[in-house]
């Protein structure tokens, strides 16, 4: 009797994308910081005028429900509660005349406060889950 074959289940789509800026601008700082950070955390949390904001901060190991998304030697995890704001999301790093600033291209933000603190999001649909098998 033979057994079937294993098929492993197909990969599943990250999270977030980064664009090439991104990907140098973690990769920078990430070798400054040194092999005790595993990489970018990003979350969510609710304040300022719009009703929430984008948190960063460097992570020394990824948690158990932590995503870990990988792009060309840059590493970011994401904060589970972050997830369903977050899919689909790309992230840029941007300098300009005044300023430098990891900037998210979110299709889940609604709406954004005049300084640009603070943002409206809204859940990823039921079809984007879907497709993303999350």
């Amino acid at each position: 009797m033979s057994t079937p074959a294993r098929t492993s289940p197909r990969p599943r789509p990250k999270v977030m994308t980064l664009t090439p800026a991104a990907v140098a601008r973690v990769k920078s700082i990430m070798s400054e910081k040194g092999p005790a950070v595993a990489g970018l955390k990003i979350g969510i949390k609710k304040g300022g005028c719009a009703g929430m904001e984008y948190t960063m901060d460097w992570a020394e190991a990824a948690g158990k429900f932590d995503e870990v998304v990988e792009q060309d030697g840059a590493r970011v995890i994401i904060d589970p509660k972050a997830v369903l704001y977050l899919l689909g999301t790309q992230m840029d790093y941007r300098t300009d005349k005044l300023a430098s600033q990891f900037v998210f291209d979110n299709p889940n933000q609604k709406g954004s406060c005049g300084c640009g603190e603070s943002v409206n999001l809204v859940p990823a649909s039921k079809d984007k889950l879907a497709a993303a098998d999350v």
